[in-house]
């Protein structure tokens, strides 16, 4: 890979991170992890550019401790569905540290813990999207498992702030950035169901994956620390205006039909 001119920066955003693409697109998912992280690193290598990688809270897989801190190693099933991305972006983040040691390649990488907001893609099987989809149509809100299981939301504009912040920072270290508040997957149906006045009931249907994480929490002490960063905004005041994008988007649907 060769680019002309100077470069400062190369973000690596690249990767499904859908529970549907892990079955859909699942060797395309570990290649892009892989030789796609290696050709970008290689690129950033070549200009002395900082190279941010865009990780994940899967790295931690369905964890043995709570909340997640950056020093634990996880506990991925790697024979499972869920492990083409898990193990990918695991991968991912050696390699970022094997090229900061060994070419002194300026790295970051920055753990995501779930993400919402406006453009989001309405069929992509993450949580929010499809009870946000469900609820405008009056189609039952799917609680994979029960829905008992708990994560953390953090609306799209924090997680960019903290990106940033991250990718202008010295640190080389994993950062975890997404909002400590943790609800269950229950209680983000009815929270949606509040906020739109569906009608639609929520329906207990067996899960995806096996391996599908039981709770899901950042500790977000080092992004504190070395960033000054935290969410700012709540779950309720970020699920407004993503409940206005895919009112759009079913608007939008329903008149091209």
């Amino acid at each position: 890979l060769h680019i002309a001119g100077d470069i400062d920066y190369v973000i690596n955003m690249a990767c499904p991170a859908s529970p549907v693409d892990f079955d859909r697109v699942p060797l395309e998912i570990m290649r892009t992890c892989a030789v796609g992280s290696q050709m970008l690193l290689e690129l950033a290598r070549a200009h002395m550019a900082v190279y941010l990688q865009a990780s994940t809270s899967e790295v931690y897989g369905d964890p043995e401790i709570h909340p997640q801190r950056e020093d634990y190693c996880g506990n991925v099933n790697i024979a499972g569905p869920r492990a083409v991305y898990d193990e990918g972006k695991r991968y991912a983040e050696t390699l970022c540290h094997t090229y900061h040691r060994h070419h002194g390649t300026p790295v970051r990488i920055v753990r995501i813990f779930n993400t919402y907001g406006p453009r989001m893609r309405p069929d992509d099987g993450r949580v929010v999207s499809n009870f946000c989809m469900q609820a405008l149509t009056g189609e039952p809100l799917t609680l994979y498992g029960g829905g008992e299981q708990t994560r953390s939301f953090c609306y799209c504009e924090d997680l960019i702030d903290g990106i940033f912040r991250l990718l202008h920072s010295d640190f080389t270290g994993p950062c975890n950035i997404g909002n400590p508040a943790e609800i269950t997957v229950r209680e983000l149906a009815e929270t949606i169901l509040e906020l739109t006045g569906s009608g639609s009931e929520p329906v207990i249907v067996p899960a995806l994956h096996a391996d599908d994480p039981k709770r899901r929490r950042p500790d977000i002490t080092r992004a504190r620390e070395l960033l000054g960063w935290e969410p700012k905004v709540s779950l309720r005041e970020g699920l407004k205006p993503t409940l206005e994008w895919f009112r759009f988007v079913f608007n939008d649907t329903a008149t091209t039909e």
